[in-house]
């Protein structure tokens, strides 16, 4: 057999006359005479034309829906419709067999609840390939984005001793004896017999060590896994899930903004540039499925529509307080048709509220800031107000949230008050505190939820269905 070719590039070329070996999993093979051939290395499959009365009857019986095989062939111009050149199949090495009455597989649809129980094999659908294509895509984006810029890629830790949001849910890690843990004097729990000498976690945020780099190096960015131990089992949560947080030194609000938006719109740009064909055919699955949907329940636009509106406008810098007075003056909270009904400034938004801005609105993505400094992190700045902090959310459009960022507290008196206030203690915290002793700077920065993003780029429902190996409450496979 000659040198593989993917059937990407075989279907790029469109070339025909020439021969060649493609190897991939058999989607179907109707009337022993046509194979469909897919690699993953695109959507679409390549024909296999197979001539029966030619090849060994044993090998015929093997080529099943599942079965991964490779042939050798001339491509040629296809007779049928559909496509542009065809495979006349010449050789054929069986790899690996799949029993057809078995393999969950089978030509027709599938619900995506049914695949998410098989997601060792939901790869192999037209669907989640295009959805990890496109996943792999934005990753790239990130990556060549901040490096185009000079921004240096960090390392954050995945285990910590810090809870960078405050919340306190975290896993934690431990090689403490769980059926004798050992007591203190006082009966805690000591953790100077565990590995680390001190409590441990899976991180939950790599920002805290970000602006460490950041107060060095000036522009830095993490992209890793975080962790949160929150019993959610709704659709936009994950216990993992991975976290692009950039932090830049020198840098104000407006400058974060300027820089989340812009990051955005070239994630968005580079999919659409170069995942058209995926794209399309999720566009198109959604619009099928929005048939099904009541009026009132569909989605104002399409995919793709989506994604080119928010390439398209700029998009809206409101406060916090004005975004309040808009939602208490709405129609659907006077008329008590959100869940949550904004009653007082205050109020921690809801998705609801943040889709009713974009959506509704505004009809555009929207950024808010300066939100009251109770509904917020410790580490963001105090304005002079004395009442909000230098945070600002990026609002979508069908997502709502989609970052979430802020001007970093720089002022060590300042920063050690909202320590107090939020009774986050000092001597666990004392090398953050030490950038703020020694040069310390104006920074900002925010974070991302990778699997917010590609929910948002993909038009899937579902977070679980953006990530190879979804973890939530009771499910840990693989």
């Amino acid at each position: 057999m000659s040198k593989r070719v993917k059937i990407k590039h075989l279907i790029e070329s469109g070339q025909s006359g020439e021969k060649t070996t493609v190897s991939g999993w058999v989607r179907t093979f109707r009337g022993n005479r046509f194979v469909i051939l897919n690699d993953g290395s695109c959507l679409a499959s390549l024909q296999v034309v197979v001539d029966f009365d030619s090849m060994d009857e044993n090998i015929l019986k093997q080529i099943t829906t599942g079965a991964a095989i490779s042939v050798s062939g001339e491509i040629v111009e296809s007779q049928g419709r559909g496509q542009r050149i065809e495979m006349l199949a010449e050789e054929i090495t069986i790899h690996g067999v799949s029993d057809p009455d078995k393999y969950p597989l089978q030509p027709k649809k599938h619900s995506l609840e049914f695949l998410r129980e098989i997601a060792h094999l939901r790869f192999r659908t037209n669907t989640f390939g295009a959805v990890f294509r496109i996943r792999h895509a934005a990753a790239y984006a990130i990556h060549k984005f901040f490096n185009d810029r000079g921004f240096y890629y960090m390392h954050s830790p995945i285990l910590t001793g810090s809870d960078a949001e405050g919340a306190g849910e975290m896993f934690q890690v431990t090689t403490l004896p769980l059926n004798d843990v050992p007591k203190t004097e006082d009966g805690e729990v000591d953790f100077k017999k565990d590995f680390f000498d001190k409590p441990t976690n899976l991180t939950v945020s790599g920002q805290l060590e970000a602006e460490l780099a950041a107060l060095a190096l000036s522009e830095v960015y993490t992209f890793g896994p975080t962790f949160r131990a929150e019993n959610s089992n709704t659709s936009r949560h994950l216990a993992e899930f991975w976290m692009i947080e950039p932090e830049v030194a020198f840098c104000d609000l407006n400058d974060n903004m300027d820089l989340a938006e812009d990051m955005l719109k070239y994630i968005i740009k580079y999919v659409i540039e170069h995942n058209k064909e995926d794209l399309e055919f999720l566009d198109n699955r959604l619009k099928d499925e929005e048939k099904s949907k009541p009026q009132n329940e569909r989605s104002p636009m399409a995919l793709i529509e989506k994604l080119e509106f928010c390439l398209e406008n700029d998009f809206e810098r409101v406060t916090y307080t004005e975004a309040i007075r808009i939602l208490m003056n709405s129609k659907p909270n006077k008329k008590k048709k959100f869940q949550f009904v904004i009653e007082e400034w205050g109020a921690d938004l809801q998705s609801e509220h943040e889709r009713f801005l974009v959506e509704k609105h505004f009809k555009k993505p929207v950024i808010l800031y300066d939100y009251p400094k109770d509904i917020k992190s410790f580490y963001m700045r105090m304005n002079d107000d004395g009442k909000t902090v230098g945070a600002m959310d990026i609002l979508f459009p069908g997502i709502g949230e989609i970052i979430g960022g802020s001007q970093r507290e720089e002022r060590y008196d300042v920063l050690v008050s909202r320590m107090k206030e939020m009774n986050i203690p000092e001597d666990e915290m004392s090398w953050y505190l030490d950038t703020r002793r020694f040069g310390t700077c104006p920074h900002a920065g925010f974070g991302l939820g990778f699997e917010r993003m590609i929910l948002f780029v993909t038009g899937m429902a579902n977070i679980r269905d953006v990530i190879p190996f979804p973890r939530y409450p009771g499910s840990a496979e693989f």
